[in-house]
């Protein structure tokens, strides 16, 4: 989730769950744009090997148990909050986990202020609070941002109250001109995301 488009919302809700299937869970990807942009993808790339469903309306979180069957994990790809409050704020209230994407760089942080207020109102609704944490996207370098170009952000996000994870996703071309392709989630970062999440849900 994030306040505005074009962060890396969709792409990392695709690889991400192909991340998952990879490692041993099936999946149920929820398409909560009413662009259809993970849909879309799917039927680009012939079917991807879990589920995908579009719900882009503002009950998602009373219907996504109806498609849950057996599936061991929901990865929820949510509009921008600007333009679709109501989808977001019902994705966050099913979602244990918020993801928010975010690119280092100035304007992108100084946007993320807002975010804070709608967490702290959605998690009112909630019956238990949800976890959330930032995905630092498109890094500057490869290797690790904790000393690096993007550490500044790090630190930023951090000194806000939000929780930067330790993994973050280089800018590379592989996931830039990723959609519409079949995607394999071995080696990549985005491997190294779901095992993050994986030992964070177990940790809670």
């Amino acid at each position: 989730m994030n306040l505005k488009p074009g962060v890396g919302k969709t792409t990392s809700a695709v690889w991400l769950a192909h991340a998952l299937h990879e490692s041993g869970l099936s999946p149920l990807l929820v398409d909560g744009d009413p662009a259809s942009s993970a849909l879309r993808w799917s039927e680009l790339a012939g079917g991807f090997p879990f589920p995908v469903i579009a719900l882009p309306v503002g009950d998602v979180h009373r219907r996504v148990n109806d498609f849950l069957g057996n599936r061991q994990a929901v990865v929820l790809d949510a509009p921008q909050l600007e333009d679709h409050p109501r989808i977001t704020r019902s994705i966050m209230r099913y979602a244990g986990e918020w993801i928010v994407p975010v690119t280092p760089a100035p304007i992108e942080l100084d946007r993320m202020a807002p975010i804070l207020g709608e967490m702290a109102d959605v998690q009112s609704l909630r019956a238990e609070p949800a976890r959330s944490a930032v995905l630092l996207n498109r890094t500057n370098r490869p290797d690790a941002t904790r000393t690096g170009p993007d550490a500044d952000a790090r630190e930023a996000l951090t000194e806000r109250g939000f929780e930067v994870l330790d993994t973050h996703i280089a800018r590379l071309d592989l996931y830039a001109q990723s959609f519409g392709n079949p995607v394999q989630a071995k080696g990549s970062a985005y491997m190294d995301f779901a095992e993050e999440l994986i030992k964070r849900q177990e940790e809670a």
